[in-house]
C-alpha cells in the first residue's frame, strides 16, 4: 500500500525523497476505506442521508456550471461566498466519485482545478485586504488555507484518474503554488495561532497527495523545519494538558477541524508518528473537551466568540467522526445523534452505522476543571454542573490566560446556566461574522470599545478602568491562579484569585453551587478586594430577562438617558435607574424563558447601578442588553456579596404562575478569624450558613463561631444547616 511506502520514506530521514513513479492512489482516504463506505450505506442510514444531500448538492453545482470570479469582496460578498462553496463542491465530489464510480463527479472536480489553474497564478495580494493579513483568493490568507484544506481532499479523490498533463497542471498551478503562498508568508505559516493551524494542515496535506516530503516537514516542524513552530508546536502550546485551547471554547471549535484531519492524515500516512498517543492524546483530549465547554450544543460564548455557534458545526462533525474512530467512545455516538449529521468520510461512516446498531450512549457532561496554558499552570475554566442532565445548571468560572489576540479582559468572569437558557451572560464577540454590510464580516470597532472592555463582563472593574488597561502583552503575562476546585458531591465550588491586573490590588472569588434538593442549585457569590489604596469599585451583572421587580429604591430616568462614563466600554452603557442598597441589601427580579430569578445583594455602602448597552452606537453594532453594577465608591479592602436564587415558574400556555416570589428572606456576611461565612435565611426561618476560608488548602481544618454558633469543617468551603434564632 502507499501509505506504508510513505511511512517508511518519511521515517527513514527527516526529508526523504518519493520515489519519482509512486502511485497516485488516494493517501487521505484509502481505496479500501471508499469500498467498505460504498457496500455499507444501506447499513448506514444517517450516512446515507449525508451522501443523497451531498449528491444533490453538486448535481446543482455541476448544472449550474464552472464559476471560478476573479477575487474582489470582503466575507460574505459574492466572490467570497462563490469561491467559499467551490471548495466544499470540489471535496464533495471527489468523495461521490470514489462511491459511485460516477465519472461526472472526477469530470466536476477536474474542471474546477483547472480552473483555478488558470486564475490562481496571476493572482495578487487580495484587494479588500485591508488589515488583514492578505490572501489571494480570499480577503485574509486563513480563507486561502481553509480552502486548501477542503479542496486537497476532493483532489487526493480524483487525481490517481486524471491524464499526467492535468495532474502535473493541478499540481504546480494550484496546490504546489498555493503552498508556497503560505509557507512564504511567514505571518500566517509559521505562528502559534489558530491561523497557522489551517495553513500547516493544508500544506502537509497537500504534501501527502503531491508526494512532497519537504511539505510534509514544513507543517510538521515549521517552514525552516526547525521544530520552532509547525504543526507539532501548536500540539505543545496552544493546548493545555485538559485539551483548553488557549483561545476558548468558540476558536477550540473553529481550530479543532485543521487539528483532527491532518492528524487522521498523519496517522494513516505516517502511523509510526503515533499522531494520537502525542503529548498523552492531546487530539482526543481536545475534542471532548470541546464538547464540555458547551450547554444545550452551545458553546460557552466566552473570549471573540459567536454566542450562536453549536457543535452542529463541519468541525464537530469531523472531530466527533474522527475522535469515534480513534476511541470507540459511545458518548461520542450520543452527541452524533445529537448533531443528527455526520462527516461524509469513512470516519462518518462508521460512526452512523453504529449508531445504527445501538452503541450510543449519552455523553457523559460532568463538572470539569479544565487547566489553562502549555503546563495547566495559567488558571482554569472551572465547570460546575448540578447533574448530567441537559437542562441541569451549570456555573462557569473563567479564571483563565488572556487567549492571545482573541482573549477579553475579564479575569475572574462568570457565567450561569440554567433551565436550558443562558442566565448570566457573555456578550461574546462584537461581530456579524460573513455579514458584508457589517465591516465585511470582521470584527467591528465595538469589539475593541465595549466586548472586550471588562465592565461588559461580570467581574471586578477599579475606577472604571479595565483589566491591564486593556493592553494585550501585560495581560498575557499574568494568569489568574486556580485555588480551588471540587466539581462533585453536595458542595461544589470554584475559588479563583487575581493579582496584577491593577497596581497593588488583589481580588479573589468564590462561586458556590448549594444545593436545594429538588429546586435549581442557589449560587453564592464571593468577591473579595485587598487594596492598600483608595477606589471606586463596580461588579457588573449581565443577565437574560426581563426584570420583574425590585426592593431597591430606584431613580429612573424617563425623560433623558444619561451615559454611564466616557472611555473603557462605560460609554456604551445608557443608565436606566440607580439607588443605594438600603443598609446594604437589595434584590432583583426577573423572569427569563418562564423561570424567575433572583439576584440579592448584601454589600454595604453599595449603589445600584441598572443599565443597558448600546450608548455611543450610532450604527447599531450592538446588541441591547441590560447590566446591573453594585458600586462601591472611596473604598480599600471591600467584599461583594451576591446571591442568585432560581425560581417558580410562569406557563403561558395555562397562563398560570407558581414561585413567583422568593424563597430567600435574608443574605449577610460576617467576617470571622481565617474566614467569611455567608448566611442564608429562608422562608419559614431556616438558614444556611456557607463558610468560606481564606486558606484554601485541600483537607485543611477550619473553626469559627458566628452568633455564637461553633462552626468546623474542613477544605476551603464549608456548610452548615439550620434554624434561624
Amino acid at each position: 500500500m502507499i501509505r506504508t511506502t510513505l511511512a517508511a520514506l518519511l521515517l527513514a530521514t527527516a526529508a526523504p525523497a518519493f520515489a519519482q513513479d509512486a502511485a497516485t492512489a488516494p493517501v487521505l482516504t484509502s481505496l479500501d476505506a471508499y469500498r467498505t463506505m460504498a457496500a455499507g450505506t444501506e447499513r448506514a442510514p444517517l450516512f446515507a442521508r449525508e451522501l443523497a444531500a451531498a449528491r444533490k448538492s453538486v448535481d446543482a453545482g455541476i448544472r449550474a456550471g464552472i464559476d471560478v470570479p476573479i477575487p474582489k469582496d470582503r466575507g460574505g460578498g459574492p466572490t467570497h461566498e462563490r469561491h467559499k462553496a467551490n471548495y466544499k463542491l470540489i471535496q464533495q465530489a471527489g468523495t461521490l466519485y470514489r462511491l459511485t464510480g460516477e465519472r461526472k463527479y472526477a469530470d466536476y472536480v477536474r474542471d474546477l482545478l483547472l480552473a483555478y489553474a488558470k486564475l490562481y497564478p496571476g493572482l495578487a495580494n487580495h484587494p479588500a485586504a485591508s488589515d488583514q493579513v492578505p490572501g489571494r483568493l480570499f480577503w485574509q490568507s486563513l480563507n486561502d488555507s481553509v480552502w486548501l484544506v477542503h479542496a486537497i481532499q476532493g483532489y487526493d479523490a480524483v487525481r490517481a484518474d486524471l491524464t499526467a498533463a492535468e495532474r502535473k497542471t493541478i499540481d504546480e498551478s494550484v496546490f504546489r503554488r498555493m503552498a508556497a503562498f503560505l509557507t512564504s508568508e511567514a505571518r500566517t505559516f509559521d505562528r502559534i495561532h489558530n491561523h497557522s493551524t489551517w495553513a500547516n494542515a493544508g500544506v502537509g496535506m497537500a504534501g501527502y497527495v503531491l508526494r512532497d516530503p519537504v511539505l510534509v516537514e514544513q507543517a510538521l516542524k515549521g517552514s525552516d523545519r526547525s521544530g520552532k513552530v509547525g504543526f507539532l508546536r501548536q500540539l505543545d502550546l496552544l493546548f493545555s494538558p485538559d485539551g483548553y485551547y488557549a483561545e476558548g471554547p468558540y476558536y477550540q471549535r473553529y481550530a479543532l477541524q485543521p487539528f483532527v484531519v491532518f492528524a487522521q492524515a498523519i496517522e494513516a500516512n505516517e502511523p509510526g508518528r503515533k499522531i494520537f498517543a502525542y503529548r498523552d492524546g492531546i487530539v482526543l483530549k481536545a475534542i471532548r473537551t470541546a464538547i464540555q465547554t458547551s450547554y444545550g450544543g452551545y458553546f460557552f460564548p466566552i473570549n471573540d466568540a459567536m454566542p450562536d455557534k453549536s457543535l452542529k458545526t463541519e468541525e464537530l462533525y469531523q472531530g466527533v467522526a474522527i475522535g469515534y474512530a480513534a476511541t470507540q467512545d459511545p458518548g461520542l455516538l450520543g452527541i452524533a445523534q445529537w448533531q443528527g449529521k455526520v462527516a461524509l468520510s469513512p470516519e462518518g461512516f462508521a460512526v452512523t452505522r453504529d449508531i445504527a446498531s445501538g452503541k450510543a450512549k449519552p455523553f457523559a457532561f460532568a463538572s470539569t476543571l479544565l487547566r489553562d496554558g502549555p503546563q495547566g499552570k495559567d488558571g482554569a475554566l472551572a465547570i460546575l454542573r448540578s447533574g448530567p442532565q441537559e437542562h441541569a445548571q451549570v456555573v462557569i468560572a473563567k479564571n483563565t490566560a488572556q487567549g492571545m489576540g482573541h482573549g477579553h479582559f475579564d479575569k475572574l468572569n462568570w457565567l450561569l446556566y440554567d433551565n436550558g437558557q443562558a442566565v448570566v451572560t457573555d456578550y461574546g464577540a462584537a461581530r456579524f461574522l460573513n455579514i458584508e454590510a457589517k465591516e465585511g464580516g470582521r470584527y467591528l470597532p465595538e469589539n475593541e470599545s465595549w466586548a472586550k472592555q471588562t465592565v461588559a463582563h461580570n467581574t471586578l472593574v477599579v475606577n472604571e478602568t479595565s483589566h491591564f488597561d486593556a493592553q494585550l502583552k501585560p495581560a498575557e503575562e499574568i494568569a489568574p491562579t486556580q485555588l480551588a476546585f471540587v466539581g462533585e458531591g453536595p458542595l461544589r465550588f470554584s475559588i479563583g484569585e487575581m493579582a496584577g491586573a491593577y497596581p497593588g490590588i488583589t481580588f479573589r472569588r468564590a462561586l458556590v453551587q448549594v444545593d436545594m434538593g429538588r429546586n435549581a442549585p442557589l449560587v453564592l457569590d464571593l468577591m473579595t478586594v485587598k487594596n492598600a489604596g483608595k477606589a471606586t469599585y463596580d461588579l457588573p451583572l449581565h443577565f437574560a430577562g426581563h426584570i420583574i421587580d425590585t426592593d431597591v429604591k430606584l431613580a429612573s430616568n424617563v425623560t433623558t438617558r444619561p451615559v454611564l462614563g466616557t472611555a473603557n466600554g462605560y460609554q456604551h452603557l445608557w443608565v436606566d435607574a440607580t439607588g443605594p442598597l438600603a443598609n446594604g441589601q437589595g434584590r432583583v427580579t426577573w423572569i427569563n424563558q418562564g423561570r424567575f430569578y433572583s439576584y440579592r445583594m448584601a454589600t454595604p455602602g453599595a449603589q445600584l447601578i441598572v443599565a443597558e448597552s448600546g450608548a455611543n452606537d450610532p450604527r447599531f453594532n450592538l446588541r441591547r442588553e441590560p447590566v446591573l453594577i453594585q458600586r462601591l465608591s472611596g473604598a480599600g479592602d471591600a467584599a461583594f456579596l451576591s446571591l442568585l436564587e432560581p425560581h417558580g415558574r410562569y406557563d403561558a400556555a395555562t397562563e398560570t404562575t407558581t414561585g413567583s416570589r422568593s424563597g430567600v428572606t435574608g443574605l449577610t456576611l460576617t467576617e470571622a478569624a481565617g474566614a467569611r461565612v455567608a448566611t442564608i435565611t429562608l422562608t419559614g426561618g431556616k438558614t444556611i450558613l456557607i463558610a468560606i476560608a481564606t486558606d484554601t488548602t485541600a483537607g485543611k481544618a477550619h473553626s469559627v463561631t458566628v452568633n455564637g454558633r461553633k462552626l468546623d469543617w474542613s477544605g476551603p468551603v464549608g456548610r452548615f444547616d439550620g434554624e434561624s434564632k
